[in-house]
């Protein structure tokens, strides 16, 4: 059993000594995993998976910021996500909402062995700038490799209020 983290380096740890994959497969109350497909409406999906969950954590404050956020990973994972054909019909996109309080983890998994590229924002263009709102919006971001092949890409929230 994971203890709850008081840090944001604590909350990483715990989600890296446990691992994405089993919270992936983990039925748990703090934590909703929503499978997508690999297409563009699944950014809605996401967006409203992403505030009905945080209503229900009781953390509506937290609604605009994390689908933001999430809208950017989803995009993300549907536009460059590429990965063997074999791999997208067998693990598609999840969505992953944690939450260890006082904080909550947003993660997305995607079939891709790629790593995320921060690109240095273009206001002008009309993309390029997502991992940078993921940056901006988010208390901290990263990516870790999952066993089962692919990435989880994850956003971290503080639950308080500052």
């Amino acid at each position: 059993m994971v203890e709850e983290p008081k840090s944001a380096a604590d909350c990483l740890q715990a989600t890296r000594e446990v691992g994405f994959d089993e919270f992936l497969r983990a039925d748990r109350s703090d934590a909703t995993a929503c499978p997508l497909p690999r297409q563009a409406d699944s950014v809605k999906t996401a967006r409203d998976v992403t505030r009905s969950t945080l209503k229900e954590w009781g953390l509506s404050e937290l609604s605009d910021d994390a689908a933001l956020v999430v809208s950017e990973l989803v995009t993300n994972a549907v536009r460059y996500a590429l990965c063997p054909p074999s791999r997208v019909e067998a693990k598609p996109i999840t969505l992953m909402l944690l939450r260890l309080s006082p904080h909550v983890l947003l993660a997305v998994a995607d079939p891709s062995d790629e790593a995320p590229t921060p690109k240095e924002p273009d206001f002008i263009s009309e993309n390029g700038r997502g991992l940078y709102i993921v940056e901006t919006y988010s208390q901290c971001w990263g990516w870790d490799h999952l066993n089962r092949g692919g990435k989880a890409v994850w956003a971290l929230f503080s639950g308080t209020t500052a």
